[in-house]
């Protein structure tokens, strides 16, 4: 038997397809261009904007005849057990490849922002988490596990990260962001991405590009940013994502910018992802993001309008579901309106993508590799590492007479509606948030010890005593009076306070969740001072999806500890911080403003966006980006700014040249402890305003008492770059200051230095990341 060439697997990839697509019908090639979400609700709340509006009924048996290109979320939708999903995803791809005349399978995707969304799964700290933690090693090992977990039930692409630079405190995805620094969200989204594809699973960046820039914070609304924001602040992270980490996969955004939405922008999503930045795999429809260039944006007046404009665009595969990329697109090919060479383009990327992952050849098998039965997706493994991310991502704002630890016989007052809430760790991506509320009778699938029973575990000979005190977001006060009694009757009021992650209103953080100020939500804020009424010491502990204004209690409070949702084992983790079995190495990825309004304010402020003379508001932060206390203290030692230069430097080096500053880190305290070394640029002069600092590297070092290590940081002109006023990317001669420093506002060495030679200009093989090298010290 003569085995077709798309068949043979010692050809090379491009080969094969270019046979297979010569082979196939209009039809055959376009069905590889959309997805089908089986079971998908058609009415009531869904997990996806609009759902209820925009998903329909398929015959499943008719549309798998020509083939399928991905299926949608099949342990995502509902619960299954994880033997059981994995079965029956095998039996879908039989069928599939029995269908169609070239037996080719489906691709499966799933979410995996905090971990597979899937029943039964571990349920890791959100991307805000990752974040605090500064430690891209730790996330790429959780990633290549997600990776894994994925694998082993048959799912070949994860909708993830979420590399969208925080712009706005207010928008309810804050929480699947890594901050609002783009070097920080690049260096550990390209981890992300990297862990995942090293499993073999193809990492989809998302949301590309401008989506949590919208106007107001309100999910979906305009994007109003400048080019030079979107060039220096949005696109960096998706594009050191693509270099650095090797992601086969972009999602378009559902926003527009200046009236073009993403879904329909050629300059976005062929001139700058394909043909600047060489990209070569496939980009993706948000869910339901083609349909709305005519339900939403009015940019189409038909479903077929909808499909010509995103295929043209760059848009590959419709997903969720089969709406514009099926017949209306079939007939607008036929009637001379869209030319079949588009099809062609997308449905060859497509299919070297299944080519890639071993799907068309022609010993792939849909089967799990051994036991279905033995899966298991929360594995030991899986949480031992979630509870070493929740350690590292938990931030000791404030301890400012040492109350922290706890006395390990205290009596303790535990307040609070998130206390004793299993889903108070969870992020809106995790599946008992995003999923159970549909299916109330289910279990969590997954044990999620509370802060609550954590810390009556890690203090055993501590009188704990609890009461809720109010409802997340409810206005009821009622219970103020008993919280406010049991916090008299105890040395220590633990109040754990903050958000409740649901979709579209359903929460008071996450996607649709958009808040219209960062007061605490509900009356919590009323809790919290009632309690400090009381005069026993009160330390505050946040269980939130995006930061809250705490300037009311600064100076009034114990301690205060923020947690960005910080999983499964996020319980013990906080509990750990309290009792000082952990101690705290966390560092704010966004800044904790002062006040509730005021808003939008990142760090990444030019002159005029800081407090000054010309306005009465002060948008200081009451702890600034980087931010993070502990336990244990560090000297930071013999500062060196580069060679020939000393404390004060005064050193040259070309546009184009490298430049070394170091210091020695000691741990001066009687405990081992982290400390996170950042370092920040400040342009003086520049010809356009420039953020007075942002960050250009960072090293993360672990420390035992006594224990020393020098970092030195490889400073390169082209960190220095920005959008001039021609939109070229430039490097430009002239003075700088390199600071490095414990935070943003928290500068301990300065290095400054002259960049001399003519301005460069920079294209896509441009420097990304500061090297670091971190040496042990006798």
């Amino acid at each position: 038997m003569t085995t077709a060439p798309w068949r043979d697997p010692a050809l090379p990839a491009a080969a094969r397809v270019d046979d297979l697509l010569a082979r196939m019908t209009l039809e055959e090639k376009t069905a590889q261009l959309y997805g089908v979400w089986v079971g998908a609700a058609t009415d009531g709340d869904g997990v996806a904007p609009l759902q209820n509006q925009m998903s329909a009924d398929h015959d499943w048996d008719e549309l798998i005849t020509h083939g399928l290109g991905q299926l949608t979320r099949p342990f995502g939708t509902a619960p299954v057990d994880p033997a059981v999903g994995a079965r029956s995803l095998a039996r879908a791809q039989h069928r599939i490849r029995e269908a169609g005349r070239f037996g080719i399978p489906a691709l499966a995707h799933e979410e995996c922002l905090a971990g597979f969304t899937a029943w039964r799964a571990t349920a890791y700290p959100v991307p805000l988490a990752w974040g605090a933690t500064f430690d891209p090693a730790l996330v790429e090992e959780m990633a290549r596990r997600i990776g894994h977990d994925l694998r082993s039930v048959g799912v070949h692409q994860g909708l993830a990260p979420v590399l969208d630079v925080v712009r706005d405190a207010r928008w309810g995805r804050v929480e699947e962001t890594i901050g609002e620094d783009p070097y920080l969200v690049g260096t550990i989204g390209t981890a992300y991405v990297r862990g995942l594809e090293s499993a073999g699973v193809v990492a989809t960046l998302k949301h590309f590009a401008g989506y949590a820039s919208s106007a107001g914070a309100r999910n979906l609304a305009p994007v109003r940013a400048g080019v030079r924001e979107l060039a220096d602040v949005t696109l960096p992270p998706f594009e050191m994502a693509l270099r650095e980490g090797g992601a086969r996969s972009v999602m378009a955004a559902y926003t527009e910018t200046d009236g073009v939405p993403a879904s329909a922008d050629p300059a976005l999503l062929t001139a700058l992802l394909r043909d600047e930045w060489g990209f070569t795999g496939t980009v993706v429809a948000d869910y339901f993001g083609i349909g709305f260039l005519e339900t939403l944006h009015r940019v189409a007046g038909t479903p077929a309008e909808a499909a010509r404009l995103a295929l043209a665009a760059g848009i590959d595969v419709e997903l969720p579901t089969v709406r514009c990329y099926g017949r209306p697109l079939l007939e607008a090919v036929r009637a001379g309106e869209v030319p079949e060479e588009l099809i062609d383009l997308s449905a060859r990327r497509v299919l070297l993508q299944k080519c890639e992952l071993g799907l068309l050849d022609e010993d792939w098998t849909p089967e799990p590799a051994g036991d279905p039965a033995a899966i298991d997706l929360d594995s030991p493994a899986n949480r031992a590492l979630a509870r070493r991310l929740a350690e590292e991502s938990v931030v000791l704002l404030d301890n400012p007479d040492g109350l922290l630890p706890l006395a390990p016989d205290a009596r303790i007052a535990v307040v609070g509606p998130r206390a004793a809430d299993a889903l108070a760790m969870l992020g809106c991506y995790s599946f008992p948030s995003h999923v159970l509320p549909h299916h109330p009778e289910v279990p969590a699938g997954i044990d999620i010890p509370t802060v609550l029973d954590a810390l009556r575990a890690e203090l055993p000979d501590a009188k704990v005593t609890f009461t809720e005190g109010c409802d997340t977001s409810g206005p009821d006060t009622s219970g103020f009076e008993e919280a406010v009694a049991r916090a008299a009757e105890a040395d220590v009021c633990v109040a754990v306070l903050g958000d409740r992650a649901g979709l579209f209103g359903r929460g008071t953080s996450g996607e649709g969740c958009d808040a219209s100020d960062l007061r605490l939500p509900g009356v919590q804020g009323a809790l919290l001072d009632a309690l400090v009424a009381t005069g026993v010491p009160v330390v505050l502990v946040l269980l939130t999806g995006r930061p809250y204004a705490l300037g009311r209690w600064h100076g009034r409070l114990g301690a205060a500890v923020q947690a960005f949702f910080p999983g499964e084992e996020g319980g013990p983790a906080v509990a750990g911080v309290l009792s000082g079995r952990v101690n705290p190495s966390g560092h704010l990825p966004v800044s904790i403003p002062q006040l509730p309004g005021g808003q939008p304010w990142t760090y990444l402020q030019p002159p005029l966006g800081l407090a000054g003379e010309v306005s009465n508001l002060d948008p200081t932060p009451l702890y600034a980006f980087g931010h993070g206390r502990s336990y244990t203290t560090f000297a930071w030692e013999d500062f060196t700014g580069g060679p020939g230069s000393g404390p004060g430097g005064g050193a040259e080096t070309g546009t184009d040249g490298t430049y070394d500053v170091s210091v020695t880190v000691r741990n001066t305290g009687d405990r081992a402890g982290a400390e996170v070394v950042q370092l920040y640029l400040h342009d003086p002069v520049a010809s356009v305003t420039r953020p007075d600092v942002r960050l250009i590297g960072y090293r993360r070092l672990e420390l035992a008492p006594g224990e020393a290590r020098r970092v030195t940081f490889r400073f390169h002109a082209d960190l220095a770059a920005f959008t001039d006023r021609a939109g070229r990317r430039a490097v430009e001669p002239g003075a700088l200051e390199l600071r490095l420093a414990a935070s943003s506002a928290d500068v301990r060495h300065t290095a400054r230095l002259t960049l001399t030679g003519p301005a460069r200009v920079l294209g896509p093989d441009r420097r990304l990341h500061c090297d670091t090298e971190v040496s042990p010290v006798d």
